[in-house]
């Protein structure tokens, strides 16, 4: 094991989990700073070593930081929907406390885990989105990701630190519990259609390639005060990748399509009602998720190639069965847990009235 620490946040995330798996195969020191809530299962399983606290809670955080080589920060609160002052404080308070505990603990290099979504809603052309493109294009109501995201970046240009930025697009892969799940959840309800002609190609990328590019950033010399896309250059459309989900399921392909502008319009409206009635989880159709999958969202990955050497390395078919495999195993074991607790249940109920 080496002596260099590396401290992430959001470590029980998706991306999070990944970065940690990923340094503890090159025998790196690790520090996960997690949520007194959160479920470090993963974590302990692999032996690392756990801080526990609140990034809006600056003592605690400067302590977890302390003699920290490499700060991920992947903590933030992800998705399209929730109050603005959840956003404010999950994503542009909690990195502005992370930025000035790694000021005061003179931490060695931040990497901070940014989004695609800070491009905001540019217009589709032909050559691919660079790093340089502006941020927080054609912003919709309500799009208080988009604008949390853009806000947390700033901070991070004013950081006199070394810091780096990388942008991953949709990422899927084991321990996935936001946006693929939201997917499966809509195929069983039949709440799918293609939406188009169903040809755009979508930006999906493996958990395990992003942090595989996360730690290459982290630890490039030439990568302070960069910035990088992490993302697919495009390597499957919408319809197959809908075609590949059933397929892997064993459901009935999609057959149904509805236009895009529909769709869009009807997520709108969705969220509207959504947040008149105050509904506290998302609605089952937003914006977000019809750009999601309808758009054809083309970000290039030049120079994180050029510069990083990175690529992604899993194909869309064999992550997306890495990942159904997981739920698959995870679902087991629910049901082997739920079984535990019952026969415990039962068999206290029928000790019971012998004592």
């Amino acid at each position: 094991m080496t002596d260099r620490l590396n401290v992430v946040t959001g470590a029980t995330g998706l991306l999070g989990s990944h970065i940690v798996e990923r340094l503890h195969e090159r025998g790196e020191r690790i520090r996960a700073f997690v949520r007194p809530t959160s479920d470090t299962t993963f974590l302990r399983r692999l032996g690392v070593e756990l801080a526990v606290g609140d990034l809006n809670e600056p003592s605690g955080l400067r302590s977890a930081l302390s003699g920290a080589d490499v700060v991920y920060h992947c903590a933030a609160r992800v998705g399209d929907w929730g109050p603005w002052r959840l956003f404010q404080r999950e994503v542009i308070d909690a990195t502005a406390h992370l930025l000035d505990a790694c000021r005061t603990e003179a931490v060695g290099r931040v990497l901070h885990v940014s989004s695609i979504i800070v491009y905001g809603h540019p217009r589709i052309r032909g050559e691919r989105f660079n790093e340089d493109e502006p941020l927080g294009q054609n912003p919709w109501l309500w799009d208080y990701y988009c604008r949390a995201k853009v806000k947390a970046e700033e901070l991070c240009r004013a950081y006199p630190g070394d810091l780096t930025i990388v942008r991953p697009s949709w990422i899927y892969g084991p321990r996935d519990r936001t946006t693929l799940p939201r997917v499966l959840k809509a195929l069983d309800a039949g709440r799918v259609a293609i939406i188009g002609d169903g040809k755009n190609l979508l930006n999906v990328v493996y958990a395990a390639d992003v942090a595989e590019g996360a730690i290459r950033a982290a630890n490039h010399p030439e990568a302070k005060g960069q910035a990088y896309n992490l993302s697919s250059e495009g390597e499957i459309s919408q319809s197959d990748f809908l075609d590949l989900l059933a397929d892997e399921l064993g459901r009935p392909r999609i057959q149904g399509h509805v236009s895009y502008r529909f769709a869009f319009w009807g997520g709108f409206f969705s969220e509207a009602i959504g947040r008149l009635i105050r509904l506290r989880r998302p609605p089952h159709l937003t914006r977000y998720a019809v750009a999601l999958i309808g758009r054809s969202t083309r970000f290039s990955i030049a120079k994180a190639r050029e510069q990083l050497g990175w690529q992604p390395r899993v194909g869309i078919r064999e992550g997306i069965r890495r990942t159904l495999e997981w739920y698959e195993d995870e679902r087991l074991n629910r049901e082997r847990e739920r079984m535990l607790e019952s026969d415990a249940i039962s068999q206290a109920w029928l000790e019971g009235p012998q004592k």
